[in-house]
């Protein structure tokens, strides 16, 4: 069994996708946020250090061979700030994995961020991470790709990101491909819940919100059979029958939480049925006394775990 050392570990989207290969175990994970550790631990067995990262010495962390991590995103996302390194809450987030891998320097090291990084600050912030693996190294086993959820992970969910495979050993970068696009087959109906009633709180009534928001949503939302969005002023129809990119400020005020028309009536996804969007097994569970903004959120943060697991069975092949 490989050992896994997860870093921002989030609600364990990662780590379930290398679990998933059924040839690592996790014997650790970092993360901040109490209320992602929460649910995190109500799936996982190990328990999870939530110091904050710049406290955690590397020699508290015990021996492992594959370091994954999703560093927090929001420096560098189209709907964060943009800010990048320079942003004073996350921008150096990156460099405390750096300070953990130079000194472990694992078998492989596993980054997944947001498709901004690439060209942010005219490539120079995408440049700065290839550089610091090169220079702890990794020079020249190190591949990159921007996946899409509904590509290469038969979820349908319109989701890039930047994925990032780096190597200690020559011939084992040699053996890793990332995967090749697959079939999407899955629809929004073998995620989202259409035939069943769930909790009224989920669903949009004459008087129940401010303005005129159900007369426009009943005036536009005309097809059960793709995703809507509130986009404060206007209802944005998914013309390709997508789940829109899921986003963490979807627990913020509940504009971005997508829509759909069931039998039902018009309502919104449940925090659920975002993770189902990420992919998520139907056996995850959920704290049930956490408040779903905070569920919303950790859905929007996380990342699709069969996207994960099919570049995580590739790098067990080139391992083996």
């Amino acid at each position: 069994m490989y050992k896994v050392c997860s870093l921002f570990a989030g609600v364990g989207g990662i780590d379930l996708g290398f679990l998933e290969t059924n040839k690592c175990e996790i014997i650790y994970a970092n993360e901040f946020d109490k209320y992602a550790v929460e649910t995190y631990e109500e799936n996982f067995k190990t328990k999870v250090d939530c110091r904050d990262i710049h406290d955690v010495k590397v020699n508290q962390i015990p021996e492992f061979d594959i370091m994954v991590g999703g560093f927090p995103c929001t420096s560098f996302s189209v709907a964060g700030y943009r800010k990048g390194f320079e942003d004073d809450r996350t921008g150096d987030l990156f460099f405390e994995m750096e300070r953990i891998f130079k000194q472990r320097r694992p078998r492989v090291i596993f980054l997944e961020n947001v498709k901004n990084l690439v060209g942010h600050d005219k490539g120079n912030t995408f440049k700065t991470i290839i550089d610091r693996l090169n220079e702890a190294g990794y020079k020249d086993k190190i591949k990159c790709q921007v996946l899409n959820a509904c590509e290469y992970g038969n979820i349908p969910q319109n989701r890039e990101r930047i994925y990032i495979v780096a190597f200690r050993e020559k011939k084992d970068f040699d053996k890793f491909q990332m995967p090749m696009p697959t079939t999407l087959d899955k629809t929004i109906k073998d995620i989202f819940n259409f035939n069943t009633k769930v909790d009224d709180k989920y669903y949009y009534t004459e008087g129940k919100y401010k303005g005129n928001i159900y007369k426009l949503l009943t005036e536009e939302m005309d097809d059960d059979n793709t995703v809507y969005q509130w986009r404060r002023k206007y209802v944005r129809k998914n013309q390709s029958n997508l789940v829109p990119t899921l986003t963490a400020n979807m627990g913020e005020g509940g504009h971005n939480v997508p829509l759909i028309k069931t039998k039902f009536g018009i309502r919104k996804l449940t925090p659920i049925e975002c993770f189902y969007a990420q992919g998520y097994p139907k056996n995850y569970q959920l704290p049930t006394d956490m408040a779903d903004s905070k569920l919303y959120k950790q859905a929007g943060n996380s990342v699709v775990v069969p996207v994960i697991n099919r570049i995580a069975e590739n790098i067990m092949k080139a391992l083996n």
